[in-house]
């Protein structure tokens, strides 16, 4: 990373980092091949599963990879955000508050207008028609579209009770935070799933599986998983948790890789294809 970029800000929760910025988190997807989990919710009607967003959490191997690479740095805000306001901060929170609200409210008027606009021919013919009712000449009425759409306009009422409340995914303002450290990890799944990301892939949790990891060979958006991944603490496994696991694989359409440590401490990975049960009987 050039040393020149700003690092992206992760923000210190539950023991690991966390996206609130949209910007940061296409940057860590696209450039950098970090996936995380939207944990967010974008509706009213609580968490669902397929409608979630902002923000992202990492896991702990994707948040120590990206410190680790110089790529991001872990900051804490909680000392900051959970400080007493100040008066200046209860001031500036009343005027951004007033000024969403005024905002709401032109738009409503706006929206109001630009509905009209498709029916403002009628809605002429039918305030000439109720005026030439009530005694006025012909010669009198004088209707605009202009005119008209403004009345249209002012005649929107904006109750303020009925105003949406905004709640920002990222906090509006900048908070002082402190940098934070995570305990280093060097254990064998690190290891791999840091592997798997040097050789370029995209990886990500693989519980969803039944296995420790699932590779990608692109964004999972575009690609499907190509691998599953177990990791063993030994070189050896018992064989009925090979058929399990291996014939999960099948069942998801994916190739199982099994990873180890060698005699030497370097990686070792075993690929493994289910292929049936064959009899070579004649029939």
């Amino acid at each position: 990373m050039d040393p020149k970029e700003n690092k992206i800000i992760l923000t210190y929760l539950n023991g690991t980092g966390f996206i609130f910025n949209s910007k940061d988190y296409m940057t860590v997807r696209k450039n950098h091949r970090i996936i995380g989990s939207m944990v967010g919710t974008s509706c009213s009607r609580g968490w669902s599963g397929n409608s979630t967003c902002l923000p992202v959490e990492l896991t702990k191997y994707e948040t120590q990879l990206l410190i680790e690479k110089g790529i991001a740095e872990l900051v804490s805000k909680t000392e900051s955000l959970l400080r007493p306001p100040t008066e200046e901060d209860v001031e500036m929170y009343k005027k951004e508050t007033e000024s969403r609200l005024q905002s709401q409210e032109e738009h409503l008027k706006d929206g109001k207008v630009k509905e009209s606009l498709h029916y403002i021919d009628k809605i002429i013919y039918g305030k000439r028609k109720k005026l030439l009712k009530s005694g006025v000449l012909e010669k009198d009425i004088k209707l605009s579209k202009e005119e008209v759409l403004q009345e249209i306009r002012d005649s929107v009422q904006y109750d303020r009770k009925n105003a949406l409340v905004e709640i920002h995914c990222e906090h509006p303002r900048i908070h002082e935070g402190t940098l934070m450290t995570l305990p280093e990890d060097n254990s064998l799944k690190y290891r791999v799933f840091k592997d798997f990301w040097e050789r370029g892939k995209f990886v990500t949790c693989g519980e969803a599986f039944g296995a420790d990891f699932i590779v990608y060979p692109g964004d999972p958006i575009v690609f499907h998983a190509s691998h599953i991944v177990i990791v063993l603490d030994k070189p050896t496994i018992n064989p009925l948790q090979l058929i399990a696991k291996v014939r999960l694989s099948v069942i998801v359409n994916k190739l199982c890789v099994f990873a180890y440590e060698g005699k030497e401490g370097e990686l070792s990975y075993q690929t493994v294809q289910w292929e049936g049960n064959k009899d070579d009987r004649k029939l």
